[in-house]
């Protein structure tokens, strides 16, 4: 579905005050459940000149921007670099799947080298982001009954899964079934409902649903603890010189 969108960004580019770093395609289509309606989430990172971090004023380090292109809501929201890599030290497993996404929109050589910097990034608390944002998704199906925060539920307990076994960062549900075998059997069905139906209930029996999930958080707790993800980022040094240097050159 993502090949029949215009991700275009060049006149956003354009209109941007300060550098755009890069975009990239994130939420359902990253995800690979998006439905007809789904609005396309665009997450990257810009630049601020250095002026703006070292004087009074608070620098503006997050920007959004919303539109609409030929009937779809494009969301566009970027951290300034120095916010976002901060973000990436603080084992925050969404900022990387923002970087690492293969759906981009925009791109430099910043991108590829904060991509390439990834892995020495990656550690065995990263389990901790995902255990919390299934634990949230879990109560949000819970209160609602929708499919949407059901799919979210698997999908962050199998990307935390296979990353700690792998060093890997997947974010696609779909391919996360063909590496975690583990997975639910029905949950491509879920996929497709999900796709005919943005906020469609889940039409699923509860108690096996919540027993799926329990045993996916049980099998995340273990892959955590056999994990050869080190205990810290090593990427420190080699990220603060990146940020340097880019901030300088302007």
């Amino acid at each position: 579905m993502i090949d029949e969108l215009d991700l275009d960004l060049a006149p956003v580019v354009a209109e941007q005050p300060h550098p755009l770093l890069f975009a990239t395609v994130s939420g359902a289509h990253l995800y690979g459940f998006p439905s007809r309606d789904s609005d396309v989430d665009l997450r990257g990172a810009h630049l601020l000149p250095a002026a703006d971090l070292v004087g009074l004023r608070e620098p503006e380090e997050t920007r959004s921007r919303m539109w609409v292109r030929h009937g779809t809501e494009m969301d566009l929201v970027t951290h300034d670099l120095r916010k976002f890599v901060r973000l990436m030290l603080r084992r925050n497993g969404y900022v990387l799947e923002q970087l690492l996404s293969p759906l981009v929109a925009h791109t430099t050589d910043t991108h590829r080298e904060l991509a390439a910097l990834a892995p020495d990034v990656l550690t065995g608390h990263h389990a901790h982001h995902y255990r919390g944002f299934a634990l949230t998704q879990w109560r949000l199906f819970e209160r609602t009954r929708e499919l949407k925060p059901l799919l979210y539920t698997f999908r962050v307990l199998l990307t935390g899964i296979h990353l700690m076994r792998s060093g890997e960062v997947q974010a696609h549900l779909p391919t996360l079934l063909g590496e975690v075998p583990t997975a639910p059997g029905y949950l491509p069905e879920l996929i497709a409902a999900k796709a005919a139906h943005e906020h469609g209930g889940a039409d699923v029996e509860h108690a096996r649903v919540a027993a799926d999930v329990e045993r996916l958080h049980g099998l995340l707790d273990e892959a955590q603890n056999s994990s050869a993800l080190p205990d810290m980022p090593g990427a420190y040094d080699a990220l603060h010189d990146l940020v340097v240097r880019v901030r300088l050159e302007g």
